[in-house]
């Protein structure tokens, strides 16, 4: 197994078809995995990794994509923000499209709104130094992964003594999700198919608590064919000694060639300094304690919250869009009544459908047939 879980040859069909064999042999029980990062989505419908597995385990999607998850609340504020005079509001691209309770982001656009997407937080900063009477404004989306960036964003506006640029802080952290995920008695849940993006950040040892206490084995999992299916032969594996009682859960990394036990210390250390961690809302799920990031006392002014007074209508939650219900792993997109009919990428309806990371989105892509 260690040759295939090394191997440079990530898309080879003769050790793609040992792992199918394997994982055929191994789930010889109900089983269900989960992925909780919106690229693991987007891969195992592109490569068709679920029409390969075996009619009793179940490959679900998780919260895993950072647009997904952001309240109806924090857009309808992205909204209101772009709306005020003197700002300039900037974001990545795939918050442009999402629907707030009576606009998005890409039709305040067209509408005269100046919003700008970047392709890095450190542009906003080029941006507030060529615009020194109007407010820069960074919508602040992310996990682990973008939330670094962001805050080495903050430190150096800092540094520079930047006066015109704030963040609205929207950031989610991973590990606290999948303890809820985790503790859901109605979702019969066999173990993580953990983040590798997130996990090159946090390391492998952010999880254990997971496995150890829910006793949920967990895998980090690289992005390829292989990689995929070789990290569901270990979660297999794992299951069947948990099953048996023969061993605890544990935390193991199928993606060693990038994620280490530790993590990138360095970002650890610099999230630490410029944020704290606060209860976090996520969208159609609820508020999980301690699955968000605030800004720390020594950087509270970065706060587009506190900063400017920000005036939101009252939220309106779409008529018939089960995203919730989908991100948490209970319903397949093409559960939906919506799905590929009034909801579309190119007309989405919740946020699922919006993101190329989000669940709707990949299965309209790539398996609609799917259920």
């Amino acid at each position: 197994m260690s040759t295939l879980i090394e191997s440079a040859a990530f898309r080879s069909e003769p050790e793609a078809r040992a792992l199918v064999a394997r994982i055929h042999a191994l789930a010889t029980e109900p089983v269900s995995l989960m992925e909780v990062c919106g690229t693991h989505t987007v891969a195992i419908s592109r490569f068709g990794l679920r029409s390969l597995m075996p009619d009793g385990l179940k490959l679900l999607s998780g919260p895993g994509c950072p647009v997904c998850v952001t309240p109806l609340a924090e857009i309808d504020r992205s909204i209101a923000a772009a709306r005020m005079p003197d700002v300039i509001l900037t974001t990545f691209g795939d918050m442009m499209r999402v629907p707030g309770s009576e606009s998005s982001l890409e039709r305040e656009k067209a509408d005269g709104a100046d919003v700008r997407i970047l392709y890095g937080p450190l542009e906003a900063l080029e941006i507030a130094a060529a615009n020194p009477d109007r407010e820069i404004v960074f919508v602040g989306v992310g996990f682990e992964t973008t939330s670094p960036t962001i805050a080495a964003t903050v430190a150096e506006a800092k540094q520079r003594g930047t006066p015109n640029l704030s963040v609205l802080p929207f950031f989610k952290t991973v590990p606290a999700a999948l303890d809820l995920l985790a503790s859901i008695p109605t979702r019969a849940l066999d173990g993580f198919i953990c983040p590798g993006h997130v996990s090159t950040i946090i390391g492998s040892k952010a999880y254990e608590p997971v496995a150890r206490e829910r006793n949920m084995p967990c895998v980090v999992v690289g992005f390829e064919p292989l990689d995929i299916l070789a990290g569901i032969v270990m979660l297999l594996e794992q299951v069947e000694a948990v099953r048996r009682g023969t061993a605890r859960a544990s935390v193991e990394v199928q993606y060693r060639r990038a994620v280490t036990r530790e993590g990138n210390e360095a970002a650890q250390r610099l999230l630490a300094d410029v944020f704290e961690p606060c209860d976090a809302e996520w969208r159609e799920i609820g508020t999980i304690a301690g699955s968000g990031y605030e800004f720390s006392e020594r950087y509270r002014s970065f706060d587009a919250r506190e900063r400017l007074a920000i005036e939101i209508p009252e939220t309106a939650a779409v008529s018939g869009c089960i995203c919730g219900e989908i991100m948490l792993g209970l319903k397949l997109p093409t559960d939906c009544s919506l799905f590929a009919g009034r909801c579309t990428p190119r007309d989405p309806v919740g946020p699922c459908m919006v993101s190329t990371e989000g669940a709707c989105a990949a299965f309209y892509k790539y398996d609609r047939q799917v259920s």
